[in-house]
């Protein structure tokens, strides 16, 4: 064999270093990301693993263990686990806690062993566990179950499990523990006889206590532990569990481990306080490493070790702040060591406010989760490593905030820098976050709501496309068709390569009995001389040999009808309860026209319908002929296509269920039968068509399952109902909808067409009035600003702008608005400073139209606020709701109104936030929606 020359070895060698290096300095751009959802319609999920294979196993705090099943790409549940999820409060009132089925892992030699760990408060007694089963055949086995480790705590008071897990390569296991201790917005120590459940120093600070730490055990294969080398407290010192790695920690929650320096990586939730204050300083989550076994501080210390005084709760007074170096724990409730370690600060810390260390972390609510840090090592030959770029860097997320972090360390793993991964990507409460065996990040989001199901729960993947991508392709054409001979431009714009390749552009016009054409131009004009349909398939080529098409079909031989859909009044939105005034005009070269009664009135199908928020109309079908055109019944396609009705019913034919047409007999003509039939959409039912069950469909809103309801009851009539082509029509709300939708206003018609050749041709007009409310994050335009998952507070992007930002909406027709109302306010406790804000005309230098300043809110009093909701549903009178509201908030302030100078027609609004006194990384206020009023308020 013949060697290679040392120096061409060498040479290669530097090459590639080079380009890894090369690569590591450049930052990926985001379009060679996709996130690809995986398990949908969660219920409060917690913690997951993934396998090799692409199996996921989801852990929901209600006690389910779900699988998701790559192949079948479907999620099902696998067990039910007996636990807790309840304290009991001082009045003996029973509320949501914390716990449930709190954390999951796998046996790093699962697919030989097939254990799985899991962590949850016992379902009767006061203690959390860690236990290990069998999964065989999809089950857990239940003669398999091992009890490997027990944390005493209490149900007096919520709050702080933990829950997380990670393995280290030599098979130890880590476990994160919450404190189990009252949540105060200052440390909790409370001495008082009886008041133990409330004093942090038995529990987090106390040597001789599991909770509050994060934990190392080494899991043997009888079920048992031993402890490993190394931990805090030497196995066999008085006083002390030697299961400690870690101590003084409030609520450490997601953990991670990195492969190679063998430091632990985890998020700390930190207490609420928003000032500081003589009983302590204002509150700081905590991004955390450990080099080596210590002690965090918690509940004397937080954030860069500063402190809170021991609280007399006697005297009411604050006591002596404790020497973080010669720290001594003297409470009643301690049962372990007196002296404690010297604390460690925390590695990244952030208020509510602005962080002038970590000015990037943003400022609002705030719940430090975790993250993995990456190396390419980690992964045994993957499909889709992350880049070079993020080699070495702890990917972190937070629950509240909703932003994904990389943070920069140097070589000893000092803290460097930080910056935003896909700030595109905004996941809505991240609770877990890992690579999986391809290296795509996975990220588990638990959703808007808290302590019940959200809609929006889901666990996606992250891949990564390193190589070259396909071109991005749009083809249309400025014509349908036209009676020949006529000319049409085929168009290639919107085309576009995201590795900025030339492109090359290859246009083929064919129909049947026709030579084909093609053309080499990105827009060519194509003559058509003979009566047919034609495709035009656009090709967009780059030189790598990647390719992609899309195709656009004409008509020639028959001129497409002119609809006129006129609408008076403003035509952006619709206000409920006021008329929507329209008319409708038809012509067709071959038809004659409205007009002149050559088209009946009949043929033209109008159709006003309202759908509910978040229904997509781009999906909806635009070449249905005239006795489908109806709105109405296109959108109630649309919504059964994204839903599973095709599962059990078919139209005309028997399936699970019964045929559409069917339905359609039994209940067309029977009183209520619309209300009825769509409650059963949504909360299923069974017993009516023999024993199959329907399943319930809760996500499905009262307007779009009425919507569903009217199509299957009309699904046998010979012609579709229609509006009259002029008239007043005023929109009904169903009742339980939110009334963010819109209204679809369509008006279609189909020609004659020409012949057995030249089929008809359909051309409809649709103007959307959308709700007159808007979503901040739904801005075409912003400069500036930050967006973030509203979180607890509900659904959507919160805007939270900086002095001289701006953001704005594209093509807004400004007829008759005479108000902007803004759910703007600006927190002191989200360290905002205020400002004004601007409506401008077409740009943000552009026509002044209306202004106001909105001032730091004055602090409320939420203890008292709570206090108070609390003795109000504990005082309700029987039958009274004594539920918290669902979307109660109680930082809530009255909203902004902003007069506008009148203004006609469509333009783009910018909103214009300004504060020369601000610093420039100070947010000025928060706010989620803007309401367009037509009146003035009083």
């Amino acid at each position: 064999m013949k060697r290679k020359p040392l120096l061409s070895i060498f040479s290669s060698f530097v090459i590639g270093l080079v380009s890894f290096t090369n690569q590591q300095d450049v930052k990926p751009d985001e379009s060679r990301f996709t996130t690809v959802v995986l398990a949908e319609d969660l219920d409060e999920p917690m913690a997951f693993e993934v396998l090799k294979d692409g199996t996921a196993f989801i852990a929901e705090r209600k006690g389910a263990l779900k699988k998701y099943d790559p192949a079948s790409k479907t999620t099902s549940v696998i067990a039910n686990i007996p636990v807790n999820t309840k304290y009991t409060s001082a009045e003996g009132v029973a509320r949501e806690a914390e716990e449930g089925l709190m954390g999951l892992t796998v046996d790093p030699q699962f697919e030989k062993n097939h254990w799985i760990y899991l962590y949850y408060a016992h379902p009767t007694e006061k203690k959390h566990i860690l236990t290990r089963w069998e999964l065989k055949d999809d089950q857990l086995v239940d003669a398999s179950k091992k009890v490997v480790l027990e944390v005493e705590t209490q149900r007096e008071v919520c709050c702080h499990t933990g829950g997380g897990m990670v393995w280290d390569k030599a098979g130890h296991l880590f476990l994160t523990v919450g404190n189990n201790t009252g949540n105060q917005q200052a440390a909790q120590t409370d001495e008082r006889p009886g008041r133990a459940s409330w004093d942090d120093q038995g529990h987090a600070g106390n040597t001789n206590d599991l909770r509050g730490k994060i934990l190392r055990i080494h899991p043997e294969p009888d079920g048992t532990y031993t402890i490993p080398e190394g931990n805090l407290f030497p196995k066999g010192t008085a006083k002390t569990r030697p299961e400690i790695y870690t101590m003084g920690h409030r609520n450490p929650w997601r953990i991670s481990i990195d492969s190679k320096t063998g430091y632990i990586y985890w998020g700390e939730v930190g207490p609420d306080a928003s000032e500081d204050t003589e009983i302590g300083p204002r509150g700081y989550d905590e991004l955390n490493q450990a080099k080596k076994p210590g002690n965090y501080g918690w509940p004397w210390f937080v954030g860069d070790n500063q402190a809170f005084p021991v609280f007399d709760y006697a005297t009411n007074k604050p006591l002596d702040k404790k020497d973080p170096v010669h720290l001594v724990n003297n409470s009643p409730n301690n049962t372990g060591l007196k002296e404690l370690p010297p604390i460690v600060p925390a590695f990244i810390y952030y208020p509510y406010g602005i962080s002038e260390k970590f000015p990037l972390v943003g400022s609002g609510a705030r719940s430090a989760t975790g993250g993995p840090v990456y190396h390419r090592s980690d992964f045994q030959n993957p499909k889709r490593p992350w880049p070079a770029y993020y080699e070495n860097k702890w990917i972190v997320t937070d629950f509240s905030r909703g932003w994904i972090m990389a943070v920069t360390m140097d070589a000893d793993g000092n803290y460097q820098s930080m910056e935003r991964v896909l700030p595109a990507y905004k996941p809505v409460q991240p609770i877990d976050m890992k690579f999986g065996p391809e290296g795509d990040l996975y990220l588990l989001e638990y959703g808007n709501n808290w302590f019940r199901k959200s809609d929006n729960s889901r666990l996606v993947r992250i891949e990564y496309n390193g190589g070259n991508r396909k071109p991005v392709v749009q083809a249309s054409a400025d014509k349908k068709g036209g009676t020949v001979p006529f000319k049409a431009t085929l168009s290639a714009e919107g085309s576009k390569d995201y590795d900025g390749d030339a492109l090359s552009y290859r246009w083929k016009v064919s129909a049947p009995g026709v030579a084909p054409k093609t053309y080499a131009t990105a827009n060519p004009v194509v003559s058509f001389d003979k009566p047919g349909v034609y495709t035009a398939t656009l090709t967009v080529s780059d030189p790598k040999g990647a390719s992609n098409s899309q195709s656009v079909k004409i008509i020639a031989g028959n001129e497409p009808p002119v609809v006129t859909l006129g609408l008076k009044g403003n035509q952006s939105f619709f206000f409920p309860g006021q008329p929507i005034r329209y008319a409708v005009q038809v012509s067709d070269k071959e038809d004659g026209s409205l007009a002149d009664r050559k088209i009946g009135d009949d043929r033209v199908a109008m159709s006003i319908d309202y759908a509910s928020q978040g229904f997509d109309f781009a999906e909806v079908a635009q070449s249905q002929r005239s006795v489908d055109a109806s709105t109405q019944y296109a959108v109630a396609r649309q919504l059964m296509g994204q839903s599973d009705c095709k599962v059990c019913h078919q139209v005309a034919t028997k399936s699970a269920g019964p045929a559409f047409t069917e339905i359609s007999k039994k209940y067309k003509d029977q009183a209520g039968s619309i209300d009825y039939l769509a409650k059963k959409i949504r909360s299923g039912g069974s017993g009516v068509w023999g024993e199959i069950s329907m399943p319930a469909h809760p996500a499905i809103s009262v307007a779009d399952a009425e919507t569903i309801v009217r199509y299957i009851l009309h699904i046998n009539d010979k012609t579709l109902r229609s509006l009259p082509l002029a008239g007043d029509y005023t929109v009904r709300i169903p009742e339980g909808d939110n009334g963010k939708g819109s209204v679809v206003v369509r008006a279609a018609y189909t020609d004659r067409g020409a012949g057995k050749t030249v089929p008809a041709q359909t051309v409809e007009k649709t103007v959307i009035l959308h709700s007159p409310q808007l979503e901040g994050g739904e801005a075409e335009y912003h400069q500036g600003v930050d967006m973030k998952s509203k979180g607890m507070a509900g659904k959507g992007v919160s805007v939270v702008p900086f002095p001289n930002s701006y953001i704005g909406y594209r093509r807004i027709d400004l007829t008759g608005i005479r108000e902007l109302e803004l759910d703007a306010a600006a927190l002191k406790r989200e360290g905002s400073a205020g400002g004004s804000i601007e409506i401008r005309l077409d740009s943000p230098q552009g026509e002044k139209i209306g202004g106001i300043t909105v001032d730091i809110a004055p602090e409320r009093d939420i203890a008292k606020i709570m206090a108070e909701l609390e003795s109000a549903q504990k005082n309700a009178k029987p039958g009274e709701k004594k539920a918290v509201p669902a979307n109660f908030n109680p930082f809530a302030q009255p909203p902004v109104k902003i007069a506008l100078k009148e203004t006609a027609g469509f333009h783009d609004l910018y909103f214009v936030f300004r504060n020369d006194k601000a610093k420039d990384i100070q947010p000025l206020m928060s706010f989620s929606t803007v309401k367009f009023r037509d009146q003035l308020s009083n």
